[in-house]
């Protein structure tokens, strides 16, 4: 019996504009060990990869297949989305809807009698697979068809429906309160965050509510005078949102 250890250590190789069409793949590798941690060098494997919704265990969006070689260092390199289909489209992912899972299965043999596997969370959605998505706001040529409102955020206040997809403009140190159920923020949306000029703007989950998997969790973005301190806040699950830019 062997496991492996699965390190991913790039997922995107390339960063492309908002405007260009999106390589629909991206790029994977990891580390195969033996038991004894020994490394499985220049030795061709099965791979089976399933993209999961949801959880670790959520509903299979894409499976595909791919025999790869290990190099003299045990790394194996493939791009997801180039493997042979086993079930899916991987063009048609909805990576807006996350969160999203990639699990990986092994058959270090190079067959397809997959008995190690290993499961990797995409915590952020790959720039150029959402190229798509971004059309939504965005024309194919470019052109603006959505602009995001400006909120002024003054007041303590709860989270509302008029935020989502909108940037919330701190100017007076005010606390934000992300409420238990808020149905009216879908999985994937978001909501930019600015702090100004000396201001103080306070992310707080209340009960039952989650901040980068902390429950009852607070996030602070903290401006210096002449400055602005700009973040993100995307829905991951029910009661779920990741913040990024603290």
């Amino acid at each position: 019996m062997m496991k492996i250890t699965l390190t991913t250590l790039l997922f995107l190789t390339v960063t492309l504009t908002i405007f260009a069409q999106s390589p629909e793949k991206m790029s994977y590798q990891a580390i195969i060990r033996s038991q004894d941690n020994k490394l499985v060098k220049s030795s061709p494997i099965g791979l089976q990869i399933i993209v999961h919704q949801g959880t670790a265990t959520g509903t299979s969006q894409y499976q595909e297949t791919h025999i790869a070689p290990t190099n003299e260092n045990g790394l194996v390199s493939l791009e997801i989305g180039t493997g042979t289909v086993q079930s899916g489209n991987f063009s048609t992912i909805a990576w807006e809807n996350g969160p999203y899972f990639i699990e990986i299965k092994v058959d270090v043999t190079g067959g397809a009698n997959y008995s190690i596997s290993g499961t990797t969370q995409l915590l952020s959605v790959p720039y150029a697979l959402h190229a798509k998505s971004a059309e939504k706001i965005l024309g194919s040529t470019g052109n603006i068809v959505f602009q995001p409102t400006v909120i002024p955020f003054t007041y303590n206040r709860d989270i509302a429906s008029s935020d989502i997809n909108n940037t919330i403009e701190c100017k007076t140190s005010a606390t934000l309160t992300l409420t238990e159920n808020f149905s009216a923020m879908k999985i994937g949306d978001i909501i930019n965050l600015e702090a100004h000029n000396g201001a103080e703007l306070t992310i707080l989950a209340t009960s039952g509510v989650s901040i980068n998997y902390k429950r009852s969790g607070v996030a602070k973005f903290t401006s210096v005078l002449e400055n602005v301190k700009i973040g993100l806040l995307r829905k991951s699950g029910d009661n779920d949102y990741i913040i990024s830019g603290q």
